[in-house]
């Protein structure tokens, strides 16, 4: 074990058990510790500054310290600093927020239900998707689908949905109820001569087969992120959703759009779903909700959804499901805060273009013969390296984008990388200038890492 002495980095390797992490590595290493943040950046305990260049984990959107959001907040809890909604209890946030998130929304919806975290929101939809399925006198029909790679949380039933095997391995997941199918990366995963929208045929013609294996009576409902995150900021091909869409309605499947990193700007609209033509029956909602400055999520839901459920729960006399701190008052009150804020100030615009400039300029890495695919849309992007541009792969998975990720960090940049696809996602209040100092940050540290393991090959 490194020697820290007796400094915070020390205590908490003593004491502090990290999610995502290797636990025994990081007895070594020691953590990062950031004491400090404004605007797009964060400060460490050694008084270095970096740009938050993945906004916390997808979900900084108004960035740091924002002063409307820390006000919204003591005013709430000078006020009503909790209060819950079991047993027909309420209070003004929650109503407020419901009201507002149904109108902005970007289909007709009915009702909101809250929770803490995209986790427990996915989770919870699982529960109600089974509830939904034995109130409509269908016990048969309870087999979720989602996507391989795609990324919907850490709960059981979230680990399962999420298509990523580091959340599999060795907690026995996913449970059998849950499927994946092909995952729409069409540099990746099309076929030589295969076109954009072919390959977006066959992801189709893949869960159409898929659903045909399993029985369509068994299958409930299919699980999408507008564009995947954690999952190396996959964007669909052309025509993909409207593709999936058809066959979901061939079979009277319901469609869950996972929101909680695309949702309330992120791509250039106000949700994902907007950009990619998606209709979804339920949306699930957190992370930019409140730009993290309150743990706090929801999920959006139709009427068709909504409406076997409470009968059920009229049948039986109540819908047995809930969170001590759901629709939390000041969780609610601070979303509200930083809707307006990111209204008032077309965030959503500015995540459009200064995205765009931004993607254009990492657009200038193809050169490079680390560089294999540049993707994105809005204010959420990737660059994926690899050492045979030709046959799209690296030697050692990972390696690259653990040199690319420390050389940024010590540029000044703090990212992540997934696998070797290094992502990027800054607060949506990034200014082009700012976008720019990002780039230049990006393209030093390519540069480092091109001199550091030679020419490919």
């Amino acid at each position: 074990m490194t020697n820290f002495g007796n400094t915070a980095e020390a205590r908490d390797i003593r004491h502090h058990f990290h999610g995502y992490t290797n636990a025994r590595r990081h007895m070594d290493v020691g953590p990062l510790i950031i004491e400090d943040g404004e605007g797009i950046y964060v400060t460490d305990n050694n008084g270095k500054r970096y740009i938050e260049g993945l906004a916390g984990l997808w979900s900084v959107g108004v960035g740091f310290r924002e002063r409307r959001l820390i006000e919204a907040a003591t005013r709430q809890l000078e006020k009503l600093p909790f209060y819950h909604n079991f047993g027909h209890k309420s209070h003004g946030p929650a109503i407020d927020l419901s009201e507002k998130l149904v109108e902005i929304a970007p289909v007709p919806m009915s009702k909101v239900f809250y929770t803490n975290s995209g986790s427990e929101a996915n989770d919870t939809v699982l529960k109600m998707v089974w509830y939904r399925s034995n109130a409509l006198g269908k016990p048969e029909k309870k087999k979720v689908i989602a996507r391989n790679r795609g990324y919907h949380g850490v709960t059981i039933a979230a680990a399962s949905l999420t298509g990523l095997p580091f959340n599999h391995r060795s907690f026995d997941l996913p449970l059998d109820r849950v499927l994946h199918t092909t995952c729409p990366h069409y540099w990746k995963e099309g076929r030589d001569g295969e076109s954009e929208e072919q390959f977006a045929t066959r992801c189709a013609e893949d869960l159409d087969a898929l659903i045909q294996r399993e029985g369509p009576d068994t299958v409930a409902a299919f699980w999408a992120e507008p564009v995947m995150g954690a999952g190396g900021v996959v964007v669909p091909p052309r025509g993909y959703f409207d593709k999936i869409q058809a066959v979901l309605a061939k079979y009277d499947i319901l469609f869950v759009a996972d929101e909680v990193i695309c949702g309330f700007g992120r791509t250039g609209e106000m949700f994902g779903s907007t950009t990619y033509g998606i209709r979804p029956d339920v949306m699930v909602m957190s992370k930019q909700i409140t730009s993290s400055y309150v743990p706090f999520s929801a999920i959006l839901m139709n009427e068709r959804f909504f409406a076997p459920i409470a009968d059920e729960s009229d049948r039986i006399s109540t819908f047995g499901h809930g969170y001590t701190a759901g629709g939390h008052p000041l969780g609610a009150a601070v979303a509200l805060e930083n809707l307006a804020i990111i209204q008032e100030n077309d965030l959503v615009g500015n995540a459009r273009e200064v995205g765009a400039h931004f993607r254009a300029r990492l657009e200038t890495l193809k050169s490079s013969p680390l560089v294999g695919e540049v993707r994105g849309v809005g204010l959420i992007a990737a660059v994926e390296l690899v050492e045979d541009k030709q046959a799209k792969s690296v030697r050692t998975p990972g390696r690259l984008g653990a040199l690319m990720n420390a050389a940024m960090h010590r540029n000044g940049l703090i990212s992540r990388n997934m696998t070797d696809t290094v992502a990027f996602c800054p607060p949506m209040i990034i200014t082009r200038q700012q976008a720019d100092d990002m780039f230049e940050i990006v393209a030093r540290s390519l540069a480092e890492i091109e001199a550091e393991v030679g020419a490919p090959g």
